[in-house]
């Protein structure tokens, strides 16, 4: 039997969505052991002063499997 658990990470990029995602995995994957998949829960963006998009966010939720 498998035991999973599920851990949030925000992540954040001055270029994409996809590239706050991947560094978020990436990221999850240099800590936690057994990564299977992510969830993204929330997107939001950052503007600057004049209006425009400074900085890509995501909140996700990693899944895991915890070795017995």
């Amino acid at each position: 039997m498998s035991v999973a658990r599920v851990t949030e990470i925000k992540s954040s990029s001055a270029k994409s969505f996809d590239d706050a995602i991947r560094s978020g995995v990436a990221r999850a994957n240099k800590t936690l052991k057994n990564v299977k998949s992510a969830w993204i829960q929330n997107q939001e963006v950052l503007l600057d002063n004049k209006g425009r998009v400074a900085e890509y966010r995501v909140q996700m939720k990693v899944t895991f499997i915890l070795k017995s």
